[in-house]
């Protein structure tokens, strides 16, 4: 399947049939994840996979009774990641390990810790975000290709999800994709034709 066609054909599937989607496929689909764009190219969020059934129902709790959590194969939990002066680091090893040169290396990092000492707390939660969004469209898009049905979700209680999942303080769950096979049909699909101006 091409992106277009997965793009016409993905929609927000409100319940799915239970089946287990193969190991090998959420490999494929994680690596899609992997490959979204990000500021930077830092990738300040972190996903949590959630497949076994008890966990799914109390995530289908603290989403208020949302069908999508209890039947989807999989559930991806999208969290922007605060503890960015971590990632930074992170991120400095990964470039040096990829034998970028250092001074080049020294120059990037340089600008990106700039642009994060801008913000605030606040603001870097913001930032983090964001990024998920980038990310969630690639898991979307994925499992389309993959053959799957997904539904993006922000209906939950983040705290109740970082209780339930044993979430640090530095990871703030922000969007969820359920993903799986799609128990219900789609509608046509209804989209304003006046958005570039």
């Amino acid at each position: 399947m091409n992106v277009i066609d997965a793009m016409k054909q993905r929609y927000a599937s409100k319940l799915f049939t239970g089946e287990k989607i193969s190991d090998n496929d959420i490999e494929k689909l994680q690596e899609y994840i992997t490959l979204a764009p990000s500021s930077f190219g830092l990738q300040p969020f972190r996903i949590k996979v959630v497949s076994d059934q008890e966990t799914k129902e109390h995530l289908e709790t603290a989403s208020f009774g949302q069908k999508q959590l209890s039947t989807a194969s999989h559930v991806f939990v999208f969290c922007a990641d605060t503890h960015v002066e971590k990632r930074l680091h992170e991120f400095k090893e990964l470039l040096l390990h990829h034998e970028m040169p250092k001074e080049k290396v020294e120059g990037y990092i340089g600008v990106i810790a700039n642009f994060l000492e801008s913000m605030d707390d606040e603001a870097i939660h913001t930032w983090a975000s964001k990024q998920t969004y980038i990310a969630l469209a690639h898991a979307l898009l994925g499992a389309k290709e993959l053959g799957y049905d997904s539904c993006p979700m922000e209906g939950f209680d983040a705290s109740k999800y970082k209780e339930i999942l044993g979430l640090p303080d530095n990871l703030q769950p922000t969007v969820i994709c359920t993903v799986g096979v799609a128990a219900d049909s789609p509608n046509p699909k209804q989209r304003f034709d006046d958005l570039f101006i």
